[in-house]
């Protein structure tokens, strides 16, 4: 049976983007618990710390909370989520946008996280076709999708999201699934953590102030286990770039201002980006001088 599936999946590359972007909007879904849930299990941490560092009683926080506990609820009726109303997108589509208790309007963002994680899953696929270098990409795709949306709402890059993007990029060097050397890989994620934090010490040493937080630091050195230091460059271009689009969209449709600009959502569009075409980006820049 599982030679028969293997079989059918390796001949069939249309099959394997339908499936991935079935599996991607199943997956949304989740991020979407993901991105509201983790800053707040984030905070929850930090103040138990707090009071055990100062020796205070422990503080009722309302019982467990995961990203598997409590159910999902309306935060203004409290009406709890059935299974049938959490479908990817039909839901949304069903429910036209609306709680089904008190119709207080759902967020449009979570259908757009659910599509995003669809889509990107779908161009991954048919980027590299099946085998186990798509299962890491995938798991790198939707990290960085959550990441890059949790430290847009919060400036905050959680470890429990870079950590594990590390050593996924490190084990697929060592294992020899990803293009990327294993030598590779591990001098992109220091020089990829080395470079950002130079980059802090001198803007903090020269004005007095953090230009960036420490999660970018450990973003960037994952994304270096992924690409390899080779291709540093080219992410911390394009994110300049992707960082650019989105600052003249948002003031071309009057975004919301903010005196903190998050750099993860523009370090892990430029990763992902780098991850799937930086091959073909440096080799068309090369191309335009001739150079080999």
């Amino acid at each position: 049976m599982f030679q028969e599936v293997h079989s059918l999946l390796s001949s069939s590359p249309t099959l394997v983007v339908g499936l991935c972007v079935f599996l991607g909007l199943l997956v949304g879904s989740f991020l979407n618990v993901v991105i509201h849930r983790m800053p707040v299990m984030m905070e929850r941490g930090w103040k138990q710390e707090a009071r055990e560092i100062l020796e205070l009683p422990a503080e009722d926080d309302g019982g467990v909370f995961n990203l598997v506990t409590p159910r999902s609820r309306c935060p203004k009726c409290g009406h709890a989520i059935a299974w049938y109303e959490n479908i990817p997108v039909v839901s949304w589509l069903v429910l036209k946008g609306k709680c089904r208790g008190c119709g207080t309007p759902i967020s449009k963002r979570y259908p757009i996280i659910e599509i995003a994680s669809a889509v990107l899953a779908g161009l991954c696929a048919w980027q590299f076709g099946y085998g186990w270098w798509l299962v890491f990409t995938l798991f790198a795709t939707w990290t960085l999708l959550a990441a890059g949306m949790i430290d847009a709402d919060t400036t905050l890059l959680p470890d429990d999201l870079n950590y594990p993007l590390l050593w996924a990029g490190l084990l697929a060097a060592l294992l020899g699934i990803s293009p990327v050397s294993l030598p590779d890989a591990v001098i992109g994620a220091m020089a990829g953590y080395l470079s950002l934090w130079s980059i802090y010490w001198l803007f903090k040493l020269l004005t007095g102030k953090e230009g960036m937080g420490y999660g970018d630091f450990k973003l960037l050195a994952a994304l270096g286990a992924w690409v390899g230091w080779q291709y540093l460059p080219l992410i911390i271009l394009l994110s300049s770039v992707v960082g650019l689009v989105f600052t003249l969209l948002a003031m071309l449709f009057g975004g919301e201002k903010r005196t903190q600009i998050p750099f993860g959502p523009y370090l892990a569009a430029a990763g992902w980006i780098a991850l799937l075409w930086g091959d073909t980006i440096v080799s068309s820049y090369l191309g335009m001088f001739k150079i080999s």
